[in-house]
């Protein structure tokens, strides 16, 4: 508990990174504390197990056990389910934070999901970049073509999957906390459902002049969005303030479910001083539905 500034959320963030390898926040440079040279995070685990994150400015280190490593290793990731206050906008934010949202959630559950992310932004930015050249041939861009159509496809179908796994129990847990007979679904707004890696391709070549004028690539799967459907109409403008909240609430539920059934452990729940958004019935519900869960969570208030 804390007031508003304190560092509360930077507690939280320290967790995130010793137990997932990185941070939920921003990249190891702009967590740093102004004016400091380095941090470091110790996480000392109850069966005797510990920790130590360091960055030194320049590159990150893990160190479990005597060993170091420049990636926290898989065997020692533990899943999280992380709440904070803006993601109660889910719904109303922009398509931008929603993939950001979603390729999180996707990507602790599929580790493939995160590494065919990682390499398809990476082919993105240098694509991006070459667009930016005065004298710049189609194919110059052709390697990078190719290797955005790889991984987008590959994402389309990661994504496409794990949004209909979401859906098949997103209506019966948004009931058990609305108690109501309201229905909801999240539709997959992406490249299209007949996608392939040469159909993408070919895509990306047509888009060529267009994206030389404007500097950046206009197609692909970094353009994909997810609209939350609300009986049988868009749940932004027609959905409550309560419904929302009660649709993000059946969201995290639903994502430490599919964690602990694909991971085979119980997610850690880090709460981000959530309890003042919700009213009460919502908090206790909340409560009830991790209670088998270990929660860490920060307020303004007392809880």
């Amino acid at each position: 508990m804390g007031e508003n500034g304190c560092g509360k959320t930077s507690v939280l963030e320290a967790i995130y990174e010793a137990m997932r390898g990185k941070s939920f926040k921003a990249v190891d440079s702009e967590i740093l504390r102004r004016g400091a040279e380095f941090y470091r995070v110790e996480l000392d685990y109850i069966n005797g197990e510990k920790v130590v994150v360091v960055f030194d400015g320049k590159k990150k280190t893990f160190i479990v056990g005597d060993k170091k490593t420049a990636r926290l290793p898989k065997k020692n990731r533990y899943p999280i389910v992380l709440f904070e206050p803006s993601d109660l906008n889910l719904i109303s934010s922009s398509p931008s934070r929603r993939r950001e949202y979603f390729d999180r959630m996707f990507g602790q559950i599929d580790e493939k999901h995160s590494v065919s992310l990682s390499k398809y932004n990476k082919a993105l930015k240098q694509r991006n970049e070459l667009l930016k050249s005065e004298f710049l041939k189609s194919e110059d861009v052709f390697s990078w073509n190719v290797m955005l159509s790889k991984y987008g496809c590959e994402l389309f179908k990661m994504r496409l999957e794990m949004t209909a796994q979401v859906n098949k129990d997103l209506t019966k847990v948004y009931r058990t906390i609305a108690d109501n007979d309201d229905e909801v679904f999240i539709e997959y707004l992406g490249v299209g459902e007949d996608i392939n890696e040469s159909k993408y391709l070919k895509e990306l070549e047509s888009s060529f002049e267009r994206d030389r004028i404007l500097g950046h690539t206009t197609y692909g799967v970094q353009k994909d969005d997810y609209k939350f459907i609300f009986n049988k109409v868009t749940a932004d403008g027609s959905a409550s303030r309560g419904e929302v909240r009660s649709i993000v609430l059946a969201l995290k539920f639903i994502e430490a479910t599919i964690d602990y059934e694909k991971l085979g452990k119980k997610p850690v729940i880090l709460l981000d001083d959530v309890f003042s958004e919700l009213d009460e019935k919502r908090q206790k519900c909340l409560v009830k539905n991790f209670k088998d869960n270990q929660i860490i969570l920060t307020s303004v208030d007392e809880i």
